[in-house]
């Protein structure tokens, strides 16, 4: 078997892509998405009548053209979530607005309004999760729309605190970012490649999926955004991968054998302190990782800068 045939066997796959082509050839169990990834689909041909269905439902909506253009934005996102969960059989991430990351209230509002559209359509709850930052107020938007049956995934995971708060709120999944952490301290220690054992974002994700296992969480851990095949062969075992295709067809072109690197019997064995944290104790302890904070902020930024791009889209269109 090549190495993603082997990675299937101790890990759940999912496509970090908004492309429908590559979830056919890499057959993930879910797929995430994003304004980004979004934009990169919609300029195609292929992919032209979801955007034209998206723009005419928010110029029938009424209201201000700035309304009109958030519906059509909603709808656009829950348009491209339902055409790939006609090929990913489990689940599907979409996003809240990156703007609301500061906004708890905001934050459930507008997760509410996402999955009432993919409701509206015929989707279930069950088969979405609503994407947030992992800033102490997505966390608790997140605490909220968990106990109404909407599950989250908890993006723009950089540090511990992060995850144990995310845990102690009962979020479905979150979603530690390997590559951006692998990124920083490269570029911090000035070398140009960190192996993969001593990959600080590959210990970041071991960390974390020990804690979660020894203490009995029922969060799912999902690794993100790799720059390295590496990366991933040293995350085998863990509950879940997000993989872009680029990363997913190397995997697929390499042969040889793929071990299992994550074991949550390991992990009960481990002598580790358990923590818990109010809002005083999250924001120290994350503000004690520079990388962390920093990260948090710049991803925060990048995804509000995509989101505009797809906006001014789908706003040029509609005019």
């Amino acid at each position: 078997m090549n190495l993603l045939e082997q990675l299937k066997q101790y890990t759940q796959v999912v496509a970090d892509t908004g492309d429908f082509e590559s979830m056919r050839q890499f057959k993930p169990v879910d797929a995430t998405t994003n304004p980004s990834l979004i934009y990169a689909a919609a300029q195609k041909e292929e992919y032209s009548g979801v955007v034209e269905r998206a723009i005419q439902f928010g110029l029938k909506s009424g209201g201000t053209g700035d309304q009109q253009l958030a519906t059509a934005m909603d709808m656009l996102s829950v348009a491209f979530g339902m055409e790939i969960l006609k090929i990913v059989p489990r689940r599907v991430s979409t996003e809240v607005d990156a703007r609301l990351s500061f906004d708890a209230e905001g934050s459930v509002e507008k997760a509410r309004r996402l999955i009432g559209l993919y409701e509206a359509n015929g989707v279930s709850r069950e088969k979405v999760l609503i994407k947030l930052a992992a800033t102490w107020e997505g966390i608790h938007a997140a605490t909220l729309l968990e106990k109404e049956g909407i599950h989250c995934n908890l993006t723009l995971l950089f540090s511990m605190a992060q995850a144990i708060a995310c845990a102690e709120a009962r979020v479905q999944l979150i979603s530690p970012f390997v590559g951006r952490i692998y990124d920083w301290h490269r570029k911090e220690r000035g070398v140009d490649h960190i192996p993969g054992p001593e990959d600080p974002g590959v210990q970041s994700v071991r960390s974390i999926f020990h804690y979660y296992k020894k203490f009995g969480y029922g969060t799912e851990v999902m690794g993100a955004s790799f720059r390295n095949m590496e990366e991933i062969t040293e995350l085998a075992g863990c509950d879940l991968l997000t993989i872009s295709p680029g990363l997913l067809g190397e995997l697929t072109n390499k042969e040889g054998e793929l071990q299992k690197k994550l074991d949550e019997n390991e992990s009960r064995s481990m002598k580790l302190e358990r923590i818990v944290l109010d809002e005083k104790g999250f924001r120290w302890m994350h503000n004690e990782d520079p990388m962390a904070v920093e990260k948090l902020s710049d991803g925060i930024r990048r995804f509000t800068a995509d989101l505009v791009r797809l906006e001014d889209f789908v706003g040029g269109k509609m005019k």
